[in-house]
């Protein structure tokens, strides 16, 4: 097993190095949302209308003042709108802006189109197989970790 386990974690680094040149290429030829932000950006739009930020926080598994200053950029890029929240005037509600639903209409797109580009010589079935696995894969990495809720360090 150790064999296995050290094939594949050499598949992940090379994983995850794809994934960083996706990232920093999406944000080269379509900078609408800053680099490292779209994930976050998505996360409020997959959220309730009107978001608070520790929800946010809680969700995505990052300390509330990552979120916080995250959110400040998104906001400075008119990407979010953040409103007072009438029931606590202490916190602020999120919403994603029609600026941000484009970029992010925008940002979908284009991974679309690499992923598109990279599959394009797989067959439907390699292509769910590999969506499933990866799918239980996480899952069981989070079950191995004991699910922490935490993922500050992952950043």
């Amino acid at each position: 097993m150790e064999t296995v386990g050290r094939e594949l974690g050499a598949r992940l680094s090379e994983l995850v190095r794809s994934v960083r040149l996706i990232k920093r290429r999406r944000a080269d030829v379509r900078p609408g949302v800053p680099v490292g932000l779209a994930g976050l950006l998505m996360q409020i739009e997959k959220l309730p209308v009107d978001c608070h930020a520790r929800e946010l926080a809680a969700r995505s598994g990052l300390d509330p003042s990552t979120v916080s200053r995250a959110v400040a950029t998104l906001v400075s890029h008119g990407l979010v709108e953040r409103r007072v929240d009438p029931a606590d005037k202490r916190a602020s509600l999120l919403t994603v802006t029609p600026a941000g639903q484009a970029a992010l209409t925008d940002t979908y797109d284009w991974y679309g189109q690499v992923l598109d580009t990279a599959l394009a010589d797989w067959t439907p079935a390699e292509v769910a197989a590999l969506s499933t696995a990866l799918g239980r894969f996480t899952r069981d990495i989070e079950t191995a970790l004991g699910h922490h809720d935490n993922l500050e360090a992952a950043r």
